[in-house]
């Protein structure tokens, strides 16, 4: 029933893999010798995170943090809110910010300033998909899964209106979808 409202997959479940098993190597190397925390950013890294973390050959801890700046549409409105905050003090871990999309960046633009004032040796990002078309905020992925074009995708956690989150693919919806039509 979801897959009809599909216009294309973008990305297949193996394509995802092989791209997940890149970047968790990338981050192992990396990461060699730090004190790791992986810290994602809810709800669309989700499955993404759970993926990515059983890559990575590393002793590491995990947070999440839900923020928002989307709704119930498919571009950022600009104001980002926090809704759950981190558990774990940032002291001393070198903190790895994992997020479905890099989009406009003003998301992770506002968090990576306010994780960056906490005490963490160090904050970069990984990214499944990056949309530089759409860059608002000057910021950029240190680890980045693929590059996309200026669509709208959903599945593999990411969703339209907190639905299609369960696809096991990345796909472009058809217009309808997000159009109210």
């Amino acid at each position: 029933m979801l897959e009809q409202d599909v216009k294309k997959v973008l990305f297949t479940e193996e394509e995802l893999e092989q791209i997940v098993s890149r970047l968790g190597s990338e981050i192992t190397e990396a990461y060699r010798n730090k004190n790791l925390l992986l810290i994602g950013i809810l709800k669309g890294c989700v499955v993404f995170m759970s993926d990515l973390m059983r890559h990575i050959d590393l002793k590491c801890r995990i947070d999440f943090m839900a923020v928002s700046s989307y709704g119930a549409g498919t571009k950022s409105s600009g104001n980002v809110r926090i809704l759950k905050d981190l558990d774990i003090d940032l002291t001393g871990f070198d903190v790895l910010l994992v997020e479905d999309i890099l989009d406009s960046g003003n998301t992770l633009f506002y968090v990576r300033s306010l994780l960056a004032t906490r005490g963490a040796k160090s904050v970069r990002i990984c990214t499944l998909l990056d949309k530089p078309s759409r860059r608002t905020a000057d910021i950029r992925a240190d680890f980045v899964g693929s590059e996309i074009g200026d669509e709208f995708v959903i599945g593999y956690g990411l969703d339209f209106d907190e639905k299609y989150r369960n696809l096991p693919y990345l796909g472009v919806p058809y217009p309808y979808v997000y159009s109210g039509e």
